[in-house]
């Protein structure tokens, strides 16, 4: 009878390690991401940091999101500036070669995560503009049929909607396509959608709720700082990986 209680507890304590072990397993431990800082210039023309913010402060909380770090690749314009981050160099190639690798090694899915000024081509990656249809075909290279989320912060971002939107991705904008979005100047620290998208985590389950809270934060920050017309942020979610994205759940802030 001892015998057989002990083999009980054995079995009991095993099942409770290997559900606390998958319990602490990230659903993003193995996917690839990408946060690009694209410009250095405020709205007036002068130097701005709110882009490399934004950039190093969203690399960090994917980390907290479950990213493995490993699998994060950070860009910017000045990467000599910002030597703890070692950031590459902004460059389109330079973007879907990093891509190409880091995909290889993190198969199960993919995040790109975009901070700049836009135009209503495109949004500007250092001297070029990545326009939707480029980025598009850099994740059907890339990532494939696998889950993908693109984030775009920045003016007309919108437009990256139709020309991303296919059944396995998801693609949040800081704006509609022909609405700028704010924040941007020399002063501050986030445009105003990355503040947001920071802000908004920790209470977020997962990225379909992140995404109607970042929409929410937004609406009341340019409220609150009387600018208009509203940016309207833009939200999609494909057909295919709607059903699973829920799946995907956020780990609880720590206090």
């Amino acid at each position: 009878m001892l015998a057989r209680a002990l083999q009980v507890l054995l079995v009991v304590a095993l099942l409770q390690g290997w559900a606390a072990g998958a319990a602490a397993e990230s659903p993003f431990r193995s996917w690839a991401a990408l946060v690009v800082a694209g410009d250095w210039k405020g709205s007036g023309g002068g130097p701005t940091e709110a882009f490399d913010n934004a950039r190093r402060d969203v690399a960090g909380e994917l980390v907290r999101l479950g990213f493995d770090p490993g699998n994060i690749l950070q860009f910017s314009v000045r990467p000599e500036r910002y030597k703890p981050e070692r950031p590459e160099k902004s460059d389109i190639r330079a973007i879907f070669d990093s891509m190409t690798r880091l995909t290889a090694r993190a198969p199960d899915g993919c995040l790109v995560y975009l901070t700049s000024h836009g135009l209503p081509q495109g949004v500007i990656v250092d001297e070029a503009i990545l326009a939707p249809g480029l980025l598009s075909a850099i994740l059907d290279r890339t990532c494939g049929a696998r889950p993908t989320i693109a984030v775009i912060s920045a003016c007309y971002s919108g437009v990256f909607v139709p020309g991303l939107g296919a059944a396995n991705r998801m693609v949040l904008t800081a704006a509609r396509p022909d609405r700028t979005s704010f924040g941007c100047g020399e002063s501050n620290r986030y445009p105003f959608f990355d503040e947001c998208f920071l802000q908004s985590t920790g209470s977020a389950r997962d990225f379909p709720s992140l995404a109607g809270l970042v929409r929410t934060c937004v609406a009341e920050r340019e409220v609150r700082e009387g600018v208009r017309p509203p940016s309207e942020p833009q939200v999609y979610i494909g057909p295919q990986l709607r059903p699973i994205l829920p799946l995907y759940v956020f780990p609880a802030r720590t206090p």
